[in-house]
This record gives C-alpha cells, sequence and structure tokens, in this order.
C-alpha cells in the first residue's frame, strides 16, 4: 500500500462492515448485500485485503462451553521505563498463553493484561508467571463480574 491512503467508498465500508460480522459470507451473498454482482464484489474484497484492511478470518469460540469462562484484567507497571525493559517485557509476555490481550498504555502504569482462564486456580498460576515477567514491580487484578459488552468490532459504518 502507498503511503498516501485511498478514501473508502460506502461500498467498500459496508463490505468490511460485512466481513467483520460474518466472514463466512458467500461472495454471491455478499454482492447482494452491496449491490454489485460478484465478479466486481470479490475484486473490492481481495483489494481490500491486499491493502491491508482486512488482517485475518477467524471464528468466535464460547468461552464457557471450552472451560475458559473467567476473565480478568491486570495492571502491570515495570520498574523501569527505559526501551530495554519494555522490549524484554513484550518479549516474554507474547509466549503466557492465557494472555489475551496486551496493551501498553499511557498513565498511571504500563501495561494492561486481559486474561482467559479456567477458574481461580488457573488465575493464581497466570499471575505467578506475570510477576516474574522482566522488569515487573507491581500488579493490580481486576476480576471480570460479567460480561456488559464484549468487542463486536470496529464501527465503521
Amino acid at each position: 500500500m502507498s503511503s498516501k491512503q485511498r478514501t473508502l467508498d460506502r461500498i467498500d465500508l459496508t463490505i468490511l462492515d460485512t466481513l467483520q460480522k460474518d466472514g463466512r459470507i458467500s461472495n454471491v451473498e455478499l454482492a447482494k448485500k452491496v449491490n454489485l454482482s460478484p465478479s466486481p464484489c470479490l475484486d473490492r474484497v481481495k483489494r481490500l485485503e491486499s491493502e491491508g484492511y482486512v488482517l485475518r478470518y477467524g471464528a468466535v469460540l464460547n468461552a464457557e462451553k471450552l472451560n475458559i469462562p473467567m476473565s480478568a484484567f491486570i495492571q502491570v507497571t515495570l520498574d523501569r521505563t527505559k526501551a530495554e525493559v519494555f522490549n524484554d517485557f513484550r518479549d516474554e509476555v507474547v509466549n503466557i498463553k492465557e494472555v489475551a490481550e496486551c496493551h501498553m498504555v499511557a498513565g498511571g502504569f504500563d501495561y494492561l493484561l486481559k486474561l482467559r482462564v479456567t477458574d481461580m486456580n488457573n488465575y493464581r498460576d497466570v499471575l505467578g508467571k506475570v510477576v516474574e515477567l522482566p522488569g515487573v514491580s507491581q500488579t493490580h487484578t481486576y476480576m471480570v463480574i460479567e460480561n456488559v459488552k464484549e468487542d463486536l468490532g470496529l464501527p465503521i459504518i
């Protein structure tokens, strides 16, 4: 993709919105939704993929059925704010499978982790791994009691 990003039109945005809600939709059905014939619709999808608007396709799994019903958020504060410490932490945290998300944040702490765990014993094991990561000086955990709203994709249309 060139350094100048092209403007997406209404059809492109509708294609992207539809794909993020149903990545398994057939090209024929997608074409009907956006009022195009299948061939130009497929061309647009391929272009949106090649330009990096679509990062990947996947399925949303049922955490409860897979016995991973608990979520927690952990604030992580590092002992020093140096590039080396950030890099070491980042290189290690990605290896903890229960860490579903890791965000470097601005504010009163350095990282916010989202965990998916089976139970409190699993959480305790993961916390033990997190506190041993390079540079970690402090953590605070917030257990999720109820999922009020989860990520439903980007609000593009």
